[in-house]
């Protein structure tokens, strides 16, 4: 059974492929730096049985947006200066076990953390950046929507993150 589960020492990141290196490279080689600082939270995706083996991973960050980089309907509702959100900086799944639904098992906790602080500190809601068109269609399925003049970039309103009721 596989659970998430903050990046540790133990688990094997050099064996990571998901078949795009800037993923792979973060994981190996940043992931863990950043988290010592304090500068982003990795997750991965472990198989309980080989706790070791990363099955996937995302991580999270905190970013401010100014309201008028947000669409016309949400930027109305803010004032014009910068606003707290939280970013999905990085997502990936392993070639090996990708198409088995675990993209959206890491996104949906993602989404979970997210309303766990907006909880605690206020947020508007959560961003990310896709790297390509596909990667695109995964996030708009999930109720993402392109940023003005940047459609690889998206954002999740909080009320949209609250409406899924993800765990």
């Amino acid at each position: 059974m596989p659970e998430i589960v903050l990046l540790a020492r133990h688990q094997d990141r050099t064996r990571f492929d998901c078949g795009v290196p800037e993923l792979n490279s973060f994981l190996k080689a940043t992931a863990r730096q950043h988290g010592d600082k304090g500068i982003s939270r990795t997750f991965v995706l472990s198989d309980q049985e080989k706790p070791e083996t990363i099955l996937g991973y995302f991580t999270l960050t905190l970013c401010e947006v100014r309201t008028e980089h947000l669409p016309a309907t949400y930027a109305k509702k803010y004032p014009q200066h910068g606003l707290p959100a939280v970013r999905l900086a990085r997502l990936a799944v392993s070639r090996k076990y990708q198409r088995k639904g675990y993209g959206g098992l890491l996104l949906a906790e993602a989404i979970h953390r997210t309303i766990l602080i907006a909880e605690q500190a206020g947020l508007i809601g959560l961003f990310v950046d896709a790297k390509d068109e596909r990667a695109h269609k995964f996030y708009e399925r999930y109720g993402f929507v392109s940023l003005p003049g940047h459609v690889l970039q998206l954002f999740l309103p909080l009320e949209t993150l609250r409406l899924t009721g993800i765990k």
